[in-house]
């Protein structure tokens, strides 16, 4: 009885929320797009006048030499770069502070983002600090910078977070391990490149579970309650851009027209859900990363299904739409017969990427906690289209038990 009279607070919240993204500006980086667009991004740095830049990117990506061009680039341009390759998956405090310190150190003008969702969470928190006198955790939440970051550019290395977009960074407490949610306009990077042929040599694997990402946003800015006309047609264009590109990016990763459509997929959908949010999906699967350091990705893809399935009775004309860009529609299915094509898309999907529809780590004992906290976050913060409450939440989390 409770949560039935607090459902209508949690929809009013909602509300508000659609209310503040019509209001607020959500700005857009200056895009380059295609083959070396990322050196491109490098001349424009150089155009706006910025000598002396730190790359933050991750180990595996120096070592594995996808920075040479880049680092050429900069050379021939004569920017000076020092390069912070220390960012792990959900980087934490201290990460972004020793960051800091290496910008500092070095009198950097601006910061170069190169790499998967990690290090352009990372790079934003960097570029706040930079010029927000504040704790991380004092930063946590809505439109809490005072200031605008340090000069910020992003280039993505996998097609997934939509990172380079969004309003958001999100970075974890190294001791409780729990996740810290920036959320301001002021972070999207001034400039991102969508270089596809940067993302050639990634393993099948790693593909597959952000491109589920990259859908998981589609869908839930889709079904959101706060969906607009204008994020409806970038969650549409992403899930038909993955639907026809995944499946090659994964079987072929040299094929450079499927990298580059899933690159531009991951855009739109970060375009569509920094306004129209997202859902259960997230706050069950941030949980499974907090908990178990469950990367990103596949923690989306564990959860979507299930809450497709949870879903299904009050978003069966949306699940319909998105079957219709899907290529799923052959004949005069009904509506509900097109949500059940959908979500049995996505299941086989999951098959085929060798991706469970269970977490091997998710602990039974832990169930109450992860439910709590997910809710917790989803209904502060997420527009979603049926409620559920701590009984639901837990009787679905057990279906994920391996």
């Amino acid at each position: 009885m409770l949560f039935s009279l607090k459902v209508p607070y949690y929809k009013g919240l909602a509300k508000v929320m659609k209310v503040a993204a019509a209001i607020v500006p959500m700005p857009k980086p200056t895009l380059f797009t295609g083959e070396d667009s990322s050196l491109e991004l490098c001349q424009a740095i150089d155009q706006l006048g910025y000598k002396k830049i730190l790359i933050v990117t991750d180990e595996v990506l120096v070592k594995i030499g996808l920075l040479d061009k880049i680092k050429a680039q900069l050379d021939e341009l004569n920017i000076t770069y020092v390069i912070y390759d220390g960012i792990l998956p959900d980087p934490t405090y201290d990460q972004v502070h020793t960051g800091l310190e290496i910008l500092r150190n070095n009198n950097c003008e601006a910061v170069l983002a190169v790499g998967g969702g990690s290090p352009i969470d990372a790079s934003k928190a960097i570029a706040a600090k930079a010029t927000n006198n504040k704790p991380l955790e004092k930063m946590a939440g809505l439109f809490k910078l005072r200031k605008a970051p340090l000069p910020f550019f992003a280039i993505p290395t996998t097609a997934g977070t939509g990172s380079e977009v969004t309003i958001v960074s999100v970075v974890s407490d190294p001791v409780t391990h729990q996740k810290t949610p920036i959320i301001d306009p002021k972070l999207v990077p001034m400039m991102a490149a969508l270089d596809g042929s940067l993302m050639l040599g990634l393993p099948a694997s790693v593909t597959a579970a952000t491109g589920m990402d990259a859908l998981t946003h589609a869908i839930e800015s889709f079904i959101s309650v706060n969906a607009t006309p204008d994020t409806d047609a970038y969650g549409l264009a992403a899930t038909r851009l993955i639907m026809e590109n995944l499946e090659t990016a994964v079987k072929d990763g040299k094929n450079f027209e499927a990298r580059q459509n899933m690159a531009m997929a991951s855009y739109y959908a970060g375009l569509a859900f920094t306004k129209a949010s997202v859902g259960y999906v997230h706050a069950i699967a941030h949980n499974f990363g907090a908990y178990y350091s469950t990367p990103h990705g596949l923690a989306n893809s564990i959860v979507l299904p299930h809450i497709l399935d949870y879903s299904k009775e009050s978003i069966i004309d949306r699940l319909a739409q998105l079957a219709e860009v899907s290529g799923l529609k052959k004949g005069k299915e009904t509506n509900k017969q097109l949500a059940d094509k959908f979500i049995a898309k996505v299941r086989s999907m999951l098959k085929e990427f060798d991706i469970p529809e269970q977490l091997d780590s998710l602990k039974t004992d832990d169930i109450p906690k992860i439910a709590k906290s997910a809710l917790e976050e989803a209904h502060m913060n997420y527009p979603v289209p049926k409620y559920m409450n701590q009984k639901m939440c837990e009787s679905l989390l057990t279906k994920m038990v391996a």
